[in-house]
């Protein structure tokens, strides 16, 4: 199937990624959207990690309060340079995450936070609640049940709430293969009346 540009530009508007990356991915895929969208996640998550032991230097700090003024976040989005912390693009995204912290209240930022004892605890809980079920289940429910749970509860890990076919991992991994320089969250703080 021939790739147009108006396949092009829709890929681009979804992404945000250069041209280039969005007609090869296209190609690559006979024209398949759905397939291009793996492949160039899939191409984000390799140059995340490709960029993994850069040193950062800069950043940006970014808010979001509700319009109800009794929630809201500040993070630090870090990265390498000023040239990309003063980026719009850079600057939307950090916002965005704000606000999605907002909406969410997650307990950590990545997975590597999460205390052992933590994990154990949430164990216990849902072996007690699986223990009716068949033995031969058991293993397969409670570590479906463990992730969820702390998917639920780690920032990285939960699916962008104006995007939910993209986490908020895959958001940075995206800049990260845009900008061509390590991005990651470094702080995440929420404040609410009502906590």
């Amino acid at each position: 199937m021939p790739v147009t540009t108006d396949d092009v530009k829709a890929l681009r508007e979804r992404t945000g990624l250069s041209v280039m990356d969005c007609k090869n991915a296209l190609e690559s895929t006979d024209g398949d959207m759905d397939k291009a969208l793996i492949a160039l996640r899939k191409k984000s998550s390799a140059a995340a990690a490709k960029k993994s032991d850069r040193t950062l230097g800069a950043g940006i700090v970014q808010s979001y309060i509700h319009a109800s003024e009794d929630v809201g976040t500040i993070i630090l989005l870090s990265c390498e340079t000023d040239f990309v912390a003063r980026n719009e693009e850079f600057k939307t995204l950090a916002h965005d995450i704000a606000m999605h912290a907002t909406a969410t209240n997650p307990d950590f930022i990545s997975r590597d936070e999460v205390k052992d004892e933590d994990v154990s605890k949430a164990k216990q809980l849902f072996e007690e609640e699986s223990k009716d079920k068949p033995a031969d289940k058991r293993d397969a429910i409670v570590e479906g049940k463990l992730n969820s749970y702390v998917k639920e509860r780690v920032l990285l890990e939960q699916p962008f709430v104006r995007n939910p076919e993209l986490t908020i991992q895959d958001l940075v991994e995206q800049a990260v293969q845009k900008f061509g320089e390590r991005i990651e969250v470094s702080e995440c703080t929420r404040v609410s009346v009502r906590d």
